[in-house]
């Protein structure tokens, strides 16, 4: 996998199946709803794109899964073999005084 950030895709990726075809182009996409995979697709003469790879909605969710899972490992993984306790968390600054309520009369109404 591939990861990076070019535009809305954040990852491009191939699957080898069991059987050792490689099917390449996949990429990772996130939109409105979260992250999905797109499917290879090629740009026709109408300047559309059509995909090239034809799934059932069993095998898309697979790959969706299988890809985010990844996609999620390969973020949490850390450089140098760092773990948790070499990131302490962020320290937060300390709540400010609420300011002194001050009760007010008619007299102060400007009208």
């Amino acid at each position: 996998m591939n990861k990076g950030n070019w535009g809305k895709i954040r990852a491009f990726f191939d699957l080898q199946t069991e059987e050792g075809f490689t099917i390449k182009g996949f990429k990772l996409v996130e939109g409105i709803n979260g992250l999905f995979v797109g499917f290879p697709s090629q740009k026709g003469n109408d300047d559309e794109y059509y995909d090239t790879i034809w799934a059932d909605r069993d095998i898309k969710e697979q790959v969706n899964q299988l890809a985010i899972k990844t996609y999620g490992q390969e973020i949490m993984d850390t450089p140098l073999g760092m773990t948790d306790e070499d990131f302490p968390p962020p320290s937060l600054p300390e709540p400010a005084e609420a300011p002194a309520v001050v009760p007010f009369s008619d007299e102060d109404i400007p009208f």
